[in-house]
């Protein structure tokens, strides 16, 4: 008999745990643990390089699509359809 209490009570500190670790997994904003770290940290320089790149890549885009000729009478398609980047 005892030994089914510690079982039973080893399961419902277990269920406790996993409750308590699981809650906030879904919730981290990856964006503010980012900040909060230190500017020397390795992911912290992927990050900020990654979203450099992506914001240059924009703008680059934006330009190409805005020197693009267009033959007499054609409109230009909107900017991010699938025709205009297939240009």
């Amino acid at each position: 008999m005892k030994k089914a209490w510690v079982i039973a009570a080893m399961v419902a500190g277990g269920a406790l745990l996993a409750k308590a670790l699981g809650s906030g997994v879904g919730r981290t904003d990856i964006g503010r643990r980012i900040a909060a770290m230190p500017d020397t940290s390795p992911p912290k320089w992927i990050f900020t390089n990654v979203t450099a790149i992506r914001a240059n890549t924009e703008r680059i885009i934006a330009l190409l699509e805005e020197q693009r000729p267009t033959p007499a009478g054609e409109p230009l398609p909107p900017p991010g359809s699938e025709v205009a980047r297939e240009a």
